[in-house]
């Protein structure tokens, strides 16, 4: 019993160090970027970059990406360090002609501490700065609303969002990047997610994903006209 104790440990330790030593999730699409290759010419590929919002969009509305150059890599769980840490990887090296940019709600919700608006902010522009640099157009994404966290109750962030999609959009206007808003479609009169559009009152399901897709693809389709 106490070897088969001590193995169990051994294992959630070894586990525990492995995501330790790739706190950015950088192996969860590296064959993935390197069977992808390079687009052709006119492909004008996109990438999205972002969290569980952005991972299960995939998976709710597959046929939104099998049938257009967008390319998702969408992570679970992960707030803007985390993405920030990842962007040239599994967006730069991609080389899209758009990167579409949805963060920031996984910071709200402190899942790797305590965090402000403001360094936030800093992650999402350190994003934009390197896909400018790299001759890639940035949309930037209002957060979705949402009233409270299942899985962290009680941080309020209704206001906190609110907040952060004001910077977002002053900063996107300030430097002639797109914004796309989200948030002023799906919410309900409490500044979270409209219950039709979700079940959690954080992630989107179909129906929410459709709503974006609308308001996100007359952006992109202009852009990539332009």
């Amino acid at each position: 019993m106490k070897k088969k104790c001590i193995l169990i440990c051994l294992t959630v330790g070894i586990i525990a160090l492995s995501e330790a030593q790739d706190w950015g999730n950088l192996k969860r699409y590296q064959s993935e970027n390197l069977a992808l290759g390079k687009p052709d010419p006119d492909a004008h590929r996109v990438v999205f970059m972002g969290n569980s919002i952005t991972e299960g969009w995939k998976t709710l509305r597959p046929e939104y990406f099998s049938e257009r150059p967008y390319i998702n890599r969408g992570i679970s769980g992960q707030t803007t360090p985390q993405m920030l840490l990842r962007f040239r990887q599994d967006v730069v090296n991609l080389s899209p002609s758009v990167v579409v940019i949805l963060a920031g709600i996984n910071d709200i919700a402190e899942n790797t501490g305590p965090t402000t608006i403001e360094m936030i902010m800093d992650n999402i522009i350190s994003m934009a700065e390197i896909a400018i640099s790299n001759r890639i157009k940035v949309v930037l994404c209002s957060v979705l609303p949402a009233f409270d966290f299942p899985w962290r109750p009680g941080l309020n962030p209704s206001g906190k969002v609110i907040r952060l999609n004001a910077l977002l959009q002053e900063y996107a206007k300030a430097h002639d990047l797109e914004y796309v808003d989200y948030f002023s479609a799906m919410a309900d009169e409490r500044n979270g997610l409209e219950q039709s559009l979700g079940d959690d009152g954080v992630h989107p399901n179909a129906k929410g994903y459709a709503i974006m897709e609308q308001l996100l693809e007359k952006t992109l389709s202009q852009m990539l006209k332009d």
